[in-house]
């Protein structure tokens, strides 16, 4: 876990392929503990076909099987569904053009939301916001805490404590 947050947590991420990858992990992880999730993140990446959307996207009956078997990753049918999904969503908004980062940062303007230090919020307004218009898109699994989880992850917002070497490197 602090390899994660010293080197990845709370970075600013403008991929819109990364940012993809990290709302769908952040999927898996509802109901779960993060570290399930991170421990299992390489066997995501394998079964998800190096989280590609436009692979993810094709995905079948015979790949959501071979999923549902596959002991690497959270074998939940709904989350395999909405992880599919997301990539069809991902797929069909960059064939409208539409830049999937460009969606994402449209909320703060392009501008990392600076945390106070000292409390972390579970959800915020803008964490509502965001998960109603990703739901809006058909988007699953992208509730306000979800995604406030996912916004400090990429960095969205700024979250990292005040005596952290990280709070002022962003």
């Amino acid at each position: 876990m602090r390899a994660y947050h010293d080197e990845e947590w709370g970075v600013v991420e403008r991929d819109p392929r990364a940012l993809w990858e990290k709302l769908v992990l952040d999927g898996f992880q509802a109901g779960l503990a993060w570290i399930t999730v991170l421990r299992k993140r390489e066997a995501f990446r394998q079964a998800f076909a190096g989280f590609d959307p436009a692979k993810v996207a094709k995905f079948g009956e015979k790949d959501v099987a071979r999923l549902l078997v596959n002991p690497g990753i959270i074998r939940s049918h709904a989350k395999i569904d909405a992880a599919i999904n997301a990539a069809r969503i991902y797929r069909d908004m960059a064939a409208r053009g539409e830049d999937f980062a460009d969606f994402c940062w449209s909320f703060t303007d392009g501008k990392v939301i600076p945390g106070d230090g000292r409390h972390i919020p579970a959800r915020t307004d803008l964490s509502e916001t965001i998960s109603t218009a990703l739901k809006q898109r058909g988007f699953k699994f992208v509730g306000p805490v979800i995604v406030y989880a996912w916004m400090q992850a990429v960095g969205i917002v700024n979250d990292h404590a005040h005596d952290c070497f990280r709070r002022d490197q962003l």
